[in-house]
C-alpha cells in the first residue's frame, strides 16, 4: 500500500513540473529577443554577440540545460558576474548603457526564465 502511495506521490509530482524546453537552433538563436524594445536593442548590441553565437563559451539564449546550472547560483551571483565579468565575459558584457534592472532583465531573457534565480 505505501509502494503504491508514494507512486502516485511521485506521478503527480512529475505532472507538475514543466519539461526543460530543447534548446534554439543556431539560425533561431539569431532570431531571438527580447519583447521590450529598449532590451531588444541593448540585447542586439551586447549580449547577442557572444549568446547567440555557438562555440563562444557563452551559454546561448534560451539554451535552459546550459542556463540552469548557473540560475541556480541565484540572481545576485550572475548579475555580480554581469557587471563585474566572469571568466571570458567582460565586465559589463560590453553594455555600457545597462544598469542593474537591465542585465536582470536581459539575464531573465537569456536564460529563458520569468521566475527570480535563488
Amino acid at each position: 500500500m505505501r509502494s503504491l502511495a508514494a507512486l502516485v506521490l511521485v506521478a503527480g509530482l512529475a505532472a507538475c513540473s514543466k519539461p526543460v524546453p530543447p534548446a534554439p537552433t543556431p539560425e533561431q538563436a539569431l532570431t531571438l529577443a527580447p519583447a521590450d524594445a529598449r532590451l531588444a536593442t541593448l540585447y542586439g548590441e551586447s549580449c547577442k554577440a557572444c549568446h547567440a553565437i555557438p562555440g563562444t563559451g557563452a551559454p546561448l539564449v534560451h539554451d535552459r540545460q546550459a542556463w540552469d546550472p548557473r540560475w541556480k547560483q541565484g540572481e545576485a551571483m550572475l548579475l555580480d558576474h554581469s557587471i563585474q565579468g566572469f571568466q571570458a565575459m567582460p565586465a559589463g558584457g560590453q553594455c555600457v548603457a545597462c544598469n542593474p534592472d537591465d542585465f536582470k532583465a536581459l539575464i531573465r531573457f537569456m536564460a529563458g526564465r520569468e521566475d527570480s534565480a535563488t
